[in-house]
């Protein structure tokens, strides 16, 4: 399999589709445990959390929520699949993830990779040290 890497030198925030392009190619090297549930994951960047969001998590300022999973279905009511597919979404916010750029000077790759192991994990039922371990893992000739 050839190796690709993306390098990208800003010297303006990355646009909405530089982020797609980067979490695609991140998605692509997340632990076996991830990528064994995410099959057919859709990404998309939006710049903040809609008011609908907001409303439905409670948020007191959109900047508050970085990455969000959607499930796309329910196999019964009240009862989702621990699988992802084609309908399944990962929905990345652009301007909260500038910010948390800006304000802890990460590598926008490496931190990028965390909140979507976060998010994921999260969602999939990972224990906390589990996260934890795979997001300090450097992955599959990543990094």
């Amino acid at each position: 399999m050839e190796r690709q890497d993306i390098i990208m030198s800003f010297s303006t925030p990355p646009s909405a589709d530089d982020l797609e392009a980067m979490a695609k190619s991140i998605l692509t090297h997340m632990p076996e445990e991830i990528l064994e549930l995410c099959e057919d994951l859709a990404i998309r960047i939006d710049d903040l959390a809609d008011e609908m969001i907001e409303s439905e998590l409670e948020l007191d300022d959109p900047f508050e929520l970085i990455c969000l999973y959607r499930s796309g279905s329910e196999i019964a009511p009240g009862v989702t699949r621990k699988v992802a597919n084609d309908d399944d979404l990962l929905v990345i916010f652009r301007r909260p993830l500038l910010d948390l750029w800006c304000e802890t000077a990460e590598d926008l790759n490496v931190l990028l990779r965390q909140v979507m192991i976060e998010e994921l994990g999260q969602n999939f039922d990972f224990s906390e040290d589990e996260i934890s371990e795979m997001s300090q893992r450097h992955y599959q000739g990543l990094f």
